[in-house]
């Protein structure tokens, strides 16, 4: 059975890091004490749905968490800290603090640590997440206990709704881009200055022009995606912003 244990303290633990070649030895108090902080934990750094959706996530919505009086955001498995720094590299996610429990004592100590033998991992951390306030759990989101890797309710955007569901949350945009290309460097330009993170696919490196017809119908650059929505190049992107201010202005 897991366990819920809201409005109990975390484990008190020492966890392993490496820290600029050294080891630096982090106790519950140093993580939690006098702290807001967000923790999910999952079952191996590498692996598909840890790797694809869940870090991801949550590292693009770590300032709407913030914005909430959120202090850190953690990321906890049962890993190495070796491991760990790598796989924070490897995903690029520079805003998310990740904290190894190589020998499982945090996972344990929350009554989550899992046999998974079965697939070759030996002990591992369930899937969940949870707020905690100076130590206390406040809100545990725990995923499901049913076969295989069940990913439900321990995502950023349930967390985030429970913190504040009227919140803001940030856009998602896809910059197709070539290199050499003035329209496309005005197009990053005008999303910079309105304050939108973007992600920018690079013609030849990360597509090919044939992806471009295929998505776009399109042969020009830059074409731009906000939120599923087709906007066009830097000169449609301009008129899209300045439209946007514009009902912002009214409401």
């Amino acid at each position: 059975m897991l366990k819920n244990i809201e409005g109990k303290r975390v484990p008190d633990v020492v966890f392993r890091t490496r820290q600029d070649h050294e080891w630096v030895k982090l106790t519950s108090d140093d993580v939690f004490k006098g702290k807001t902080v967000v923790l999910f934990s999952l079952p191996g750094a590498f692996t598909p749905t840890c790797s694809s959706s869940h870090v991801p996530r949550y590292n693009q919505l770590v300032p709407a968490f913030k914005a909430q009086g959120v202090d850190d955001v953690i990321c906890v498995s049962v890993n190495d800290a070796f491991v760990m720094n790598e796989w924070k590299l490897q995903q690029k996610a520079d805003r998310v603090t990740f904290l190894p429990d190589g020998n499982g004592d945090f996972s344990d100590g929350m009554g989550l640590l899992v046999d998974k033998a079965d697939l070759g991992f030996g002990k591992r951390s369930w899937r969940y997440s949870m707020l905690v306030k100076d130590g206390v759990i406040e809100k545990m989101f725990i995923e499901p206990d049913e076969p295989g890797d069940p990913f439900h309710v321990s995502d950023a955007d349930t967390m985030l709704e429970y913190l504040a569901p009227n919140a803001e949350k940030p856009a998602d945009v896809t910059v197709f881009t070539r290199s050499g290309c003035p329209f496309c460097a005005k197009a990053k330009g005008l999303l910079r200055d309105a304050g939108y993170e973007f992600e920018e696919l690079l013609l030849n490196r990360d597509y090919t022009d044939r992806t471009l017809r295929a998505v776009t119908t399109r042969t020009s650059f830059p074409q731009v995606y906000i939120n599923g929505e087709h906007i066009g190049g830097s000169d449609e992107l301009e008129a899209w912003l300045a439209n946007g201010k514009k009902q912002k202005s009214a409401a």
